[in-house]
Formats: C-alpha cells, structure tokens, sequence
C-alpha cells in the first residue's frame, strides 16, 4: 500500500507513521502543511527503541511532495485542511510535540496498530 501521512509541523506523529508503515513493508511519505525544522528527538528514541528506522527522513512541506498516486492520505489529527490533498480519513491523534517519551511511546503503539488495520 502507498500512504501518504500529513500533518501541521511533520515532526511527531506524522514522520513515525511513515517510519513504521515502511518497516511494515508499505510505501509511505509524509509532510506538514508548515514543516518544523527538525523531527523530534522524543519520535527518533522511541522508533528506534523499537527497532525502526527513520534515516533519510526530515520534516517537509506538502508543497515539496508530489501527492498523487497514494492509496491513502492519512491526516494525523491536527485539523489539517489542504484544497489539493483529498484527506481519506484524520486519525484524530494527540500532538505530543514538546512532551515525555512516554506519550510518543503511546502515540507511536496507536500508530503502529492503525497502521495494521489498513491491511
């Protein structure tokens, strides 16, 4: 499956979504309607501690992508609203941007099982 996951800063959620749904052997991207600069130190321990990877990723804005010919455009749940990106579902997530370990933890076992139900 090709996934495209969206959200604001492309930092958190969004870029552990694409992490995980490409370990689990799906074609994924992501981007942010306004793209932080880096993706979260909190998002890359708790991938990583879970044996995903997240090399080569960095946050992006929507504008940088091509959008077409994804399966699948996942909004994070963050209100995203985009005129030329037809939003399939928003998962409704918690922004745990600024937060423990812990709450990226939980962020990322919800991801991780959401992205399971796709299949």
């Amino acid at each position: 499956m090709r996934i495209l996951f969206v959200c604001v800063g492309n930092t958190c959620r969004s870029q552990m979504a694409q992490a995980a749904a490409r370990h689990m052997g799906h074609e994924a991207e992501s981007a942010g309607t306004h793209p932080g600069g880096a993706i979260a130190a909190n998002a890359i321990k708790v991938t990583s501690d879970l044996g995903i990877g997240m090399e080569g990723q960095y946050p992006k804005s929507v504008d940088e992508i091509e959008t077409t010919g994804y399966d699948r455009i996942i909004s994070m749940g963050c209100g995203v609203e985009c005129p030329v990106l037809p939003i399939d579902e928003d998962w409704g997530l918690d922004d745990p941007v600024g937060r423990g370990e812990e709450i990226y933890r939980s962020t990322l076992n919800d991801i991780l099982s959401r992205i399971e139900a796709l299949a």
